[in-house]
């Protein structure tokens, strides 16, 4: 109880701290209509607060009304520190920084708590692991049976470059309001020749044309986990970070597939999808060597020499084309050199393996090639993990889930160009 009371005044802290910030950032030439929104974000926050303190006071009752009950009985343990106690059971004090750890995260522990963890991690004693939904199985049992290893055999899916930071270009920003993205294509213009004296054109042909793009902030989360109380308790396996991670890999499958495919309605404008047309393959079912050159030298040199100019296809297409030669009878594909870390190229560029991308097959895009660098991907903030504590305790369960903020618009659709089959 004394480690619940203090894990809840250290939530009501920390959202007390939040709230002075936001608070704060009212300034006089705040707009309006921010202000307002800034002071309803406060008010939610202190409404939590007091709910909170609320909680408190109701685990403060309980905790002097079980000290009355067990007044004076013997049979009421007395500590990590006592007799009664076996020598060989995980203490109540390590249950209590585990249970913290799963729920809060490591980042929340005192230094004190992390021995206390890392202890009991490394103790040679033969302790019960027991866990999740407590029954051996899927649900979570299968993290605790006798002679239990301490990992998790992860079953794992590439799931493609496109959150990749050194793949397409990566814009972070800390709020989600749309952002207006100018652009412009100067190309067709010239600079004209001078004559002595003469008069500079001036008939409005060489004004600069300005577009935008805009970049949205659509949510997509992970979908609740729930975990019963006796495994977060007596689960010896770190669920919380391996929530965290498989969490990550949720997400980053599905931002994946909507920054490559996504038709820029209610979600992002994918590179496949707003890539302009390159080449439309002889067949449906295969693709030719004449036809990936023809592809290359679709895009512009300009967009050629970028460091992020790639190949994209799916590991279907690349086991297609390594069988492709020259009329030499040279394999297209390259190995790279391992010792240097130079990639694997194609026709002398890189790729980048996506599978989200379609196969081989009628009227399917299977190939792009372009400069990565002018698809752009926004991303609010970090992906967050949340523990829903109160809404799933009448089974004594919590509850996990996970969101990520983005978008992702290609500034010039000449810059990347797509193979699409007949």
């Amino acid at each position: 109880m004394a480690q619940q009371l203090k894990e809840l005044r250290e939530q009501q802290a920390r959202i007390a701290t939040n709230a002075r910030a936001k608070l704060d950032e009212i300034k006089d030439d705040t707009p309006e209509e921010r202000g307002e929104e800034i002071e309803r974000e406060f008010d939610a926050m202190m409404a939590e607060h007091d709910k909170i303190g609320e909680r408190m006071d109701r685990v403060q009752k309980l905790e002097e009304a079980e000290a009355r009950a067990n007044e004076g009985d013997s049979r009421r343990p007395k500590g990590a520190n006592s007799e009664n106690r076996n020598e060989d059971e995980p203490s109540v004090e390590y249950k209590d920084v585990f249970v913290k750890a799963m729920r809060y995260g490591v980042a929340e522990l005192s230094i004190e708590e992390r021995n206390i963890l890392k202890d009991n991690r490394s103790s040679d004693k033969d302790i019960d692991r027991r866990a999740q939904a407590t029954a051996p199985g899927t649900a979570g049992g299968y993290t605790i049976p006798e002679g239990f290893s301490g990992e998790i055999d992860k079953a794992l899916a590439a799931w493609g470059p496109m959150l990749d930071e050194n793949v397409a270009r990566q814009y972070r920003t800390a709020s989600g309001n749309p952002i207006p993205w100018p652009t412009t294509d100067d190309t067709a213009q010239r600079g004209e020749e001078h004559t002595e004296n003469g008069a500079v054109l001036d008939d409005g042909s060489k004004d600069v044309a300005l577009g935008q793009k805009m970049l949205n902030a659509y949510l997509y989360d992970s979908g609740v986990v729930k975990v019963s109380i006796e495994l977060l308790e007596d689960s010896f396996f770190d669920f919380g970070s391996l929530l965290n991670e498989l969490f990550g890999e949720r997400l980053g499958r599905t931002g994946n597939d909507v920054l490559t495919v996504g038709d820029g309605t209610n979600k992002p404008n994918g590179i496949v999808t707003a890539s302009s047309l390159g080449i439309t393959a002889a067949g449906a079912a295969a693709i030719t060597c004449d036809e990936l050159i023809d592809l290359q030298h679709s895009v512009d040199p300009a967009y050629r020499s970028s460091p992020r100019c790639f190949w994209q296809f799916n590991d279907k297409t690349l086991g297609s084309v390594r069988k492709l030669k020259d009329g030499d009878g040279n394999y297209l594909w390259q190995m790279g050199d391992v010792k240097t870390g130079a990639p694997d190229t194609l026709l002398g560029k890189p790729y980048k393996i996506n599978q989200a991308m379609a196969d081989i097959a009628t009227g399917n895009k299977t190939v792009i090639f372009g400069d990565h660098n002018k698809y752009v991907v926004r991303r609010v903030g970090q992906m967050q993990m949340i523990t829903l504590r109160e809404r799933y305790m009448d089974s004594l369960q919590v509850g996990f889930i996970a969101f990520l903020r983005l978008d992702g618009e290609l500034l010039d659709g000449r810059a990347v160009k797509h193979l699409i089959q007949p």
